[in-house]
């Protein structure tokens, strides 16, 4: 028996750090959603009691590293299951890009391996147990648009946003989001995003409202580190996106367009910044 699950891209339409925690995390508030960007997952039942990982991609960890083999650790540890499994990450988000591959690849694994094994895990404790493995993975586990607080494990449902384009572009650089944190310094944040207003341009299926909300605090610590963050997203306002954000920690921006007669232009200047450019839609 095979199992076949999806894992798609997430980004933040607004991400606020408010202050550091006593555990060491920060206190966040955000809205994310999905697009029709997905890694997909095929697990498979093994003979014998062991966990192994494949993948098409030659930049990634297979072993203890790999997010979706830590949720598959966790799961069989956690109850108690006496079985093996092969796991094959079939890649097409980019790593290290602030769009949560790594942890929607968990929450997949989370989801097939109880699908797989039988073992009816609710939804809530499977985002108890994706928690486990990082801020991401429960709203990976749910998917849609949510409003996360906490440390990103805390969420309210929310309607989708209206439907649009979504250009994502990923320079040739990896940043680490442990150290754009680490380099955060909420006291001194000047402007904060709405996360009120921008609910509020959701429920209303207001386009030019979202994208008048988009807002990311961490973009001007990214942006010190690498300034071609910043010229990415010059040059996709310039090639006329209707709203340009980086998603979480970068290096990856986006840009919201409502008209896919502009979708070309865009995909191909930019093309000429960086390689990695997809045209999606968001999935709604």
């Amino acid at each position: 028996m095979k199992i076949y699950e999806k894992a798609p891209a997430k980004i933040n339409l607004m991400l606020d750090v408010l202050h550091k925690r006593n555990d060491g995390y920060h206190e966040v508030e955000m809205i994310m959603t999905m697009v029709d960007l997905a890694d997909r997952i095929e697990m498979a039942e093994m003979p014998r009691d062991t966990i192994m990982i494949s993948s098409q991609a030659g930049y990634i960890p297979l072993d203890e590293k790999n997010l979706a083999f830590q949720a598959a650790r966790l799961i069989k540890e956690r109850y108690n299951v006496k079985k093996g499994v092969y796991i094959h990450l079939d890649k097409k988000i980019p790593v290290a890009a602030g769009l949560a591959g790594g942890s929607s690849d968990a929450a997949a694994t989370l989801r097939g391996l109880n699908k797989l094994w039988g073992l009816g895990i609710s939804d809530e404790e499977l985002r108890l147990l994706g928690a486990e493995l990082g801020s991401d993975v429960p709203f990976c586990i749910t998917g849609g648009t949510a409003l996360a607080t906490g440390r990103g494990e805390k969420l309210s449902m929310m309607p989708n946003p209206p439907q649009c384009w979504v250009i994502l572009a990923k320079p040739p650089i990896n940043v680490s989001t442990a150290e754009v944190y680490g380099r955060v310094r909420s006291d001194r944040i000047t402007h904060h995003p709405s996360a009120k207003r921008m609910e509020e341009a959701i429920r209303n299926q207001s386009f030019a409202g979202v994208c008048q909300e988009l807002g990311n605090v961490l973009e001007d610590v990214t942006l010190k580190l690498h300034p071609e963050v910043g010229q990415l997203k010059e040059a996709m306002l310039r090639l006329g996106a209707d709203g340009v954000l980086m998603s979480g920690s970068g290096p990856t921006v986006f840009g919201l367009v409502s008209k896919e007669s502009k979708v070309p232009r865009i995909y191909n200047g930019l093309r000429g910044f960086c390689k990695e450019v997809y045209a999606v839609r968001l999935l709604t």
